[in-house]
């Protein structure tokens, strides 16, 4: 089995290795939320210090019954005798694939861990382009061609997944597009697995946000964490809201032989965090209008530049389509030399299922919040995030080195004008 390090770490750790050469480099290749972490959850997790048993596979009660009340405020009640607690909600849907069995339909671009994982879970993924303008979902019309064509291949196809808001576009599907997948995956007996850790970071609060679990309750899957809204990827946690008894029990059986139980003290303080008292509330609430103000201003970087992209909607990604740079071959080549010419670090479309040919590149924008929490308190904080040193100076660097493609030939200055990347 060929399985590399993931491309998003990896490309993180080559960055680091860069900065501690000396070497300027802007990253915009690795999600992670770039925040502090809130106080009151440092104090839940001192309190917790002391708790070092193994505690339920499926995680302590009060976590469980934490994120129950978290989905049932969102519209989904839930039994939290159906949500099981994962060390992050990778693992977790790696499990899940187990579980489940058989192929999954994914969109293509999607988060680079989900193909890998069906390689090392042994299932193939099928990759569905998504709709036009939207991220995170296959195209409804194109799903059930591909799997009666895998079925009548033989292969048996279990589930689709979908990311709501999505990594790598930063899109949100429409509520049209969900509705039709979650009645297809029903004609079709597909489990579908909506990964919905970027809910809370939607930019636009009064957007209309669908889980799939409103259309087809009975099979859809929920996973989601805190290491986005919360930015508290390094704790590892996550949960999933589930469907029944007998696939809880497999997942518990699988979770039993790879993680035993998540970490007991991070639980605590997730349960804490999953009841939202105010402070928290608020905590994701400015966390959300900064990743959007900063995912904007990038954007509006990339589309002066020349590129093509849609408006980031949600979390801190963008996606942006760099066809006119006709000096490159694949997107690999161009990201590259945006590495390597430029001192600006981001992911190839490759990385996330794209083919070669597609220059598309994957753009994380949480990184630029500055060094240290002094600064990222400041900027999260700050009325203007934009007008901060630190800010600013990330903004220049990146205008600076598109501004150089652009001398040299490799930028087309070319945008439709009916696309305005920034408030479309």
């Amino acid at each position: 089995m060929n399985v590399t390090l993931s491309a998003t770490l990896a490309a993180n750790e080559d960055i680091a290795r860069r900065r501690r050469a000396g070497q300027r480099v802007l990253n915009l290749a690795f999600g992670e939320a770039g925040l502090p972490v809130h106080p009151a959850l440092r104090e839940r997790l001192a309190e917790a210090s002391r708790e070092n048993g193994y505690g339920p596979v499926a995680g302590v009660t009060a976590l469980r019954e934490a994120a129950a009340g978290y989905w049932a405020r969102r519209g989904l009640p839930t039994d939290p005798e159906l949500v099981v607690s994962g060390p992050g909600s990778k693992p977790l849907l790696y499990a899940l694939l187990l579980a489940i069995g058989g192929d999954v339909v994914l969109p293509m671009p999607s988060w680079v861990t989900y193909a890998a994982q069906a390689a090392l879970a042994g299932v193939r993924p099928i990759m569905v382009p998504a709709p036009p303008g939207e991220g995170g979902t296959p195209a409804p019309d194109r799903v059930a061609e591909a799997v009666l064509r895998a079925r009548a291949q033989g292969r048996t196809v279990g589930s689709i997944l979908l990311t709501l808001p999505d990594n790598p576009t930063g899109r949100l599907a429409t509520p049209e597009t969900v509705t039709r997948l979650a009645r297809l995956a029903r004609e079709l007996d597909l489990t579908i697995i909506s990964d919905e850790i970027y809910r809370d970071l939607v930019h636009d609060g009064t957007a209309a946000f669908l889980s799939p679990a409103e259309i087809a309750p009975e099979r859809t899957i929920i996973t989601s964490g805190l290491s986005k809204s919360l930015a508290l990827g390094g704790w590892r946690i996550g949960v999933a809201r589930l469907t029944s008894v007998p696939l809880r029990d497999k997942l518990l059986a699988i979770a039993s032989e790879v993680w035993s139980s998540p970490a007991a003290p991070v639980q605590q303080a997730a349960a804490y965090a999953y009841t939202e008292p105010v402070e928290i509330v608020e905590r994701v609430a400015a966390s959300r209008r900064l990743h959007g103000v900063v995912a904007r201003a990038v954007a509006d970087r990339f589309a002066r530049a020349g590129a093509v992209l849609d408006s980031p909607q949600g979390g801190f990604y963008l996606y942006p389509d760099l066809a006119p740079l006709r000096s490159f071959a694949t997107s690999d080549d161009l990201a590259s030399a945006l590495l390597e010419q430029h001192g600006v670090g981001v992911l190839p479309g490759t990385a996330f299922g794209d083919a070669p040919g597609n220059l598309r590149v994957r753009v994380a924008t949480s990184l630029l919040y500055g060094e240290g929490d002094e600064q990222r308190t400041a900027t999260l904080e700050s009325e203007r995030p934009l007008d901060l040193p630190w800010v600013t100076a990330s903004l220049e660097h990146l205008e600076e080195a598109l501004a150089r493609f652009t001398a040299t030939g490799e930028f087309a200055a070319w945008i439709p004008a009916s696309l305005d990347p920034v408030t479309s």
